[in-house]
C-alpha cells in the first residue's frame, strides 16, 4: 500500500510540473507574438522592410511637389498635392509602427523607389511642358510608384499578422487602402480627359 501511495504522489506531483511547463511556454508564446521579437530573423526582416518603405515615402514626399509643378492639368496638380499630403501622413504611420515594435524610426536607401522617382524626372526633361502628353507621363509614372507601394504594404501587412502584431497590421492596412484609393484616383483623371487629349496632340 506505502508503494501504491508513493507511486500517486509521484504521479500528481509530476502532472503539476507538466502543467506549469505549459503555462510557461504558452506565457512566452503569448509575449512573443505581441512584443519585441529581437531573436527571430523574421522579425528582424520585418523592420528592414519597414525601414525601406519609410525611406521610399519620405523621397517620394521630396518628388511628389516637383510632379505637381510639371503637371499641365489643375486636376492632375490637385492630385499630386492630395498625395504628398497623404505621403506625409504615411510616414507618420510609419513612425507609429516603429514605436510600437520598439524600433527606431530609420531609413534605409529604396533603390526600386529611387529608379521610381529618376523615371519621373527623366519623363518631366523628355516632354514639352504644357502638353498632355507629359500629364499622360506622369500619371505613368505615378502609378508605377503606387503599384510599388501596394504591393509593398500588402506583403507587410500579412507579415505583421503573422507575428502577432494586429495593431501594427491595422496602421499598415490604413495606409494600404489609401494606396489603392490613389491608384484609382489618378486613373480616374488619365481616363476623363488626359489620355485622349494626349493622344490628340
Amino acid at each position: 500500500m506505502a508503494t501504491t501511495k508513493t507511486s500517486t504522489k509521484k504521479a500528481t506531483t509530476g502532472a503539476g510540473t507538466a502543467a506549469k511547463s505549459l503555462s510557461v511556454n504558452l506565457s512566452s508564446s503569448k509575449s512573443g507574438n505581441s512584443g519585441k521579437m529581437e531573436d527571430s530573423e523574421f522579425h528582424e526582416f520585418f523592420v528592414d522592410e519597414l525601414k525601406d518603405i519609410y525611406w521610399a515615402e519620405k523621397h517620394l514626399a521630396k518628388a511628389l511637389p516637383k510632379m505637381k509643378k510639371a503637371a499641365t492639368s489643375s486636376e492632375l496638380a490637385a492630385a499630386f498635392e492630395r498625395h504628398a499630403e497623404e505621403t506625409n501622413t504615411h510616414i507618420a504611420t510609419l513612425e507609429q509602427v516603429f514605436a510600437l515594435l520598439e524600433e527606431k524610426a530609420q531609413a534605409k536607401k529604396c533603390d526600386a523607389m529611387e529608379g521610381l522617382i529618376k523615371e519621373s524626372e527623366g519623363i518631366i526633361e523628355d516632354t514639352d511642358a504644357g502638353t498632355m502628353i507629359r500629364d499622360a507621363g506622369l500619371i505613368l509614372a505615378a502609378q508605377k510608384v503606387e503599384h510599388y507601394e501596394i504591393a509593398t504594404y500588402g506583403t507587410l501587412v500579412v507579415f505583421a499578422k503573422n507575428m502577432g502584431h494586429n495593431e501594427v497590421a491595422e496602421l499598415l492596412q490604413f495606409t494600404l487602402d489609401n494606396e489603392k484609393a490613389t491608384d484609382v484616383a489618378l486613373t480616374k483623371v488619365a481616363e476623363s480627359f488626359v489620355n485622349e487629349q494626349a493622344a490628340a496632340e
